[in-house]
């Protein structure tokens, strides 16, 4: 969501990096161009303004002028108030009342309330242990429920059934009732999207609130939506004292404007961020973390957190086994590792974690995803014995497996040769060269047009 600014605001400090010494006239250039880039990401005219007067009364103070690296202080500066603005560290989810406890989701049209539900009780039942049930009240959208329904069967918890020709307000109430009958403990209420200039919608809300006295009362906000959704979001405040925000699509071209103003204009936290359209796409939103990435820093601890989450840690435990032993890597190794990358979203989504200095310039943009589905055809073309001794595939044997795959020739010999590259870089690992492991890894990016191919231009 932050790529085009954070390669915007990448240029402004790069030149702050390494300087002896920082004047007012470099801080202010400086402090320019981050305007400017946040302006043209949509970010409030307000906002903005807090965001680099606070930084310019830091960066002229005695912070920076006793600092050895007055660069590095200053993009210290930076990342604390763009932290600031994002809302402090929050603790999640409120969810300590008596059960059942009730979180209703509220927006515009479009933002992804549905989706968000099901992401959200299935975070819900699956990291935090609830029981929840999901119930819809949006009568308006034609297959809303049917939807809803549907995905509470993916993410695998109970849906409420409404009564036939019932109104929002009753759906609301009855569904409360039956978790309290069925020990559910929280009630998840997807809601009709709404116009905030449309008043009787507004009033309709309302009612389901008080009717069902929701604990939680959440904004769920498309990240791609800008300015509207930001004077949407105060206009659900003063009609529901919302509690927090949900920012969805954070993984499209969005210009990130949203998440950096909505904290700002209705001081509630932003709780959680959908970054993508599968169910366990929703992530826990850190201010710290994503002002990092918005800086060039990366997210790693956000990344350590997904491949925990994500990766088979026992296929992983056996790998490492196999190599500290000396024992050799094999095509099906390949196989398994690129299998993890295609499920954690691809090397672009782990890339944009990294700080930006690990990563070859140009290189997560050089990534094609799909070409990693095609090497693993590739390897499902091939015999157990051709996995575990490559060296036997001859020149028919590349034939077969690439008529097998439906790829030319040259994709066989490329994921070969990809297959010699990691294998020298496992073999490294083996003598704990860790310094040669990342250097080996540089431009090798699997599905990356090939090993050791440096990015096009």
């Amino acid at each position: 969501m932050f790529d085009s600014l954070a390669e915007r605001l990448g240029h402004a400090v790069d030149a702050l990096r390494g300087r002896g010494r920082l004047t007012e006239e470099n801080v202010a250039d400086t402090l320019r161009q981050v305007r400017m880039a946040l302006l043209e990401a949509d970010v409030a005219v307000a906002v903005v303004k807090a965001f680099t007067d606070a930084a310019r009364t830091r960066a002229i103070g005695t912070e920076v002028a006793r600092s050895l690296t007055p660069g590095r202080a200053f993009i210290k500066i930076l990342h604390e108030e763009l932290t600031r603005v994002m809302g402090e560290p929050g603790t999640g989810l409120d969810l300590h009342a008596p059960p059942p406890v009730v979180v209703l989701l509220a927006g515009l049209q479009g933002a992804g309330k549905t989706t968000t539900s099901a992401k959200l009780a299935r975070h819900l039942a699956g990291k935090l242990g609830r029981r929840p049930l999901l119930a819809s009240t949006d009568v308006y959208r034609p297959a809303a429920m049917a939807q809803l329904e549907r995905l509470a069967q993916q993410v695998r918890v109970d849906y409420f059934v409404p009564p036939a020709g019932a109104a929002p307000v009753a759906i609301a109430g009855a569904a409360v009732d039956f978790a309290r009958h069925r020990q559910h403990d929280v009630v998840i209420l997807d809601t009709a999207g709404r116009l905030h200039v449309d008043d009787e919608m507004m009033a309709e809300v309302r009612a389901i609130d008080g009717a069902v006295r929701a604990h939680q009362r959440l904004f769920v906000i498309d990240s791609m939506a800008g300015q509207d959704a930001v004077n949407a979001a105060r206009a659900f405040d003063a009609a529901l004292a919302l509690t927090g925000v949900i920012l969805t699509k954070a993984d499209g071209d969005a210009r990130g404007g949203a998440a950096l103003s909505v904290r700002q204009v209705t001081g509630k936290p932003i709780l959680f961020m959908g970054t993508g359209e599968k169910t366990d796409s929703l992530e826990p939103f850190h201010p710290e973390r994503v002002a990092a990435r918005i800086l060039g820093m990366g997210d790693v601890l956000s990344l350590i957190e997904q491949v925990q989450a994500q990766s088979d840690q026992a296929q992983a435990a056996r790998l490492a086994k196999k190599v500290v032993a000396g024992r050799g890597f094999d095509v099906s190794d390949l196989r398994a590792q690129l299998a993890e990358f295609s499920r954690m979203g691809g090397i672009a989504a782990l890339a944009g974690k990294l700080p930006a200095q690990l990563i070859p310039a140009g290189a997560a943009a050089q990534v094609d995803e799909k070409a990693i589905r095609r090497q693993i055809g590739i390897i499902d073309s091939m015999t157990p014995a051709e996995r575990r001794r490559p060296a036997l595939i001859a020149a028919s044997r590349k034939r077969r497996i690439a008529a097998g795959a439906g790829v030319p020739v040259q994709e066989v010999n490329r994921l070969l040769k990809q297959f010699l590259q990691m294998e020298k870089v496992m073999k490294q690992m083996k003598g704990g060269g860790l310094q040669r492991l990342l250097r080996g890894l540089a431009g090798r990016l699997p599905g990356a047009g090939g090993p050791g191919r440096p990015p096009r231009s």
